[in-house]
């Protein structure tokens, strides 16, 4: 593939063509508040001891992840946007992620649950004035109400993290949501063939997109084929039945010893009861659903699908192009379906459901190309690292991107029925280690055209 940069304002991203800032400051204060909500959602459903335990070394305790939220929220809006005095500098190291990985933090002097309440809606209180007094202009921090929709992505995506420990923690359900709608069992085409050529990968121009979207610029991608729909239970159950754990042809060496130390036999969560698989989902254990999307598997159980199913794991170019390029006009669009904000018939999106939705569903939300699901459902994993495009800036802090820049990670495209629509568009890049299973992760496959 080469690549190189393009002009951006031919960028391909006109549902954000320059507005009045009332627009975005009525966004701002939308996305705030529904970020709070879901956070409030997510810190009242369980008692004080839920939410001062430690689920999971891999997780923080709940009301870690609370204050560190207000935390972050006075960092950057009440003292960087507003010039404000700092309300609590004393606790800023302690809810440093940083500075204190997770397994140490139940250690810190953290805030009680009621305290971390108080002070998280304090801030949002002095925040929200400062919104109405910011001049949407002049700054890059403050130009769209960037900074606003930074801290809301920020606060989103640690919503998603306490889904996660939410998902690890034991106990009975402290989490209900209806099911995604029935859908028709899909029988349409198995894979769908992305025409070989150039194509606007990232963006300049999408107003919340953070530093690692940045700058849009040129992909030259050769054809290939890309699964219709992510890979579901019943296809990966095959792998498994087919000895897939336990055969080391279809593995990376890391990943043949990742398994074998761990005693890693299927996607987690899932066991074996009889002749059926069974798995916990928000302290309900029930029959694996064959048409769903497989869930919580790592890149190395991706890949060694991947490779039994006589294909591979998509470049994280391939992804984007599949998901945003438009074959009529050849630009790049915001969202597979185009231009405008996801809507619930385009995609499984913010916690409205608490599971994937059946592959094949949503069809309003399928790409011109044919494949569905891009957005939404499930995390997917890419063979790509995480490395920076062409003319990337660390903006407004290194250690939100550049830090992680390198091998050690791989990248997830497209969002998780956990992930917000603010902080999920067809340029949004997440990024994890390759043994992360707690994650809300799945995968389609591909193959290069020339494949037979």
């Amino acid at each position: 593939m080469t690549e190189s940069a393009v002009d951006p304002q031919s960028a391909g991203t006109a549902g954000f063509a320059p507005e009045d800032p009332e627009v975005f400051r009525r966004r701002a204060l939308t996305t705030l508040t529904a970020a709070r909500d879901r956070t409030t959602l997510l810190t009242t459903c369980v008692d004080e001891p839920d939410l001062t335990a430690q689920h999971s070394p891999l997780m923080s305790p709940l009301v870690w992840d609370l204050a560190h939220i207000g935390n972050q929220e006075e960092q950057w809006l009440w003292r960087t946007v507003g010039g404000q005095e700092a309300i609590r500098p004393e606790i800023d190291s302690i809810y440093d992620a940083f500075e204190h990985p997770r397994a140490e933090r139940p250690k810190l002097p953290l805030l009680p649950p009621e305290e971390a309440r108080a002070y998280a809606a304090d801030i949002r209180a002095r925040v929200l004035d400062v919104l109405e007094r910011t001049a949407f202009d002049g700054s890059r921090l403050t130009e769209a109400g960037f900074a606003f929709g930074m801290i809301a992505q920020h606060e989103q995506q640690h919503d998603e993290t306490m889904l996660i420990t939410h998902q690890l923690r034991r106990g009975p359900r402290a989490l209900t949501a209806p099911d995604p709608e029935p859908a028709p069992l899909f029988t349409g085409p198995a894979e769908v063939l992305v025409p070989g050529g150039p194509f606007t990968m990232g963006t300049s121009a999408e107003p919340w997109a953070l530093d690692n979207e940045r700058p849009a610029h040129t992909r030259d991608v050769p054809a290939f084929h890309i699964d219709t729909t992510p890979v579901t239970n019943a296809a990966y159950q095959a792998f498994i039945d087919d000895g897939g754990y336990a055969d080391e042809r279809w593995w990376t060496p890391e990943g043949w010893a990742h398994i074998r130390a761990h005693g890693i036999t299927a996607p987690l969560f899932w066991r074996r009861d009889g002749r059926q698989w069974l798995r916990r989902r928000f302290g309900v254990t029930e029959v694996v659903p064959p048409d769903e999307p497989v869930l919580h598997v790592c890149w190395y159980e991706a890949d060694a699908y991947a490779r039994w199913a006589g294909r591979r794991l998509p470049t994280e170019a391939e992804w984007e192009k599949a998901a945003r390029f438009d074959p009529a006009t050849g630009g790049s669009m915001r969202y597979p379906w185009g231009d405008d904000d996801p809507r619930p018939e385009h995609a499984n999106l913010g916690q409205r459901h608490l599971r994937p939705a059946p592959a094949g569903s949503y069809p309003a939300g399928e790409s011109p190309l044919g494949v569905r699901q891009l957005i939404g459902d499930v995390w997917e994993w890419t063979a790509s690292d995480f490395t920076p495009y062409p003319g990337f800036r660390a903006f407004p802090y290194k250690e939100y991107s550049e830090v992680f820049f390198g091998p050690e990670y791989k990248v997830l495209r497209g969002g998780s029925f956990a992930v917000d629509p603010v902080a999920c568009r067809g340029t949004f890049r997440n990024w994890d280690y390759p043994i992360r299973r707690q994650i809300f992760s799945g995968f389609r496959t591909a193959r290069s055209a020339e494949d037979v």
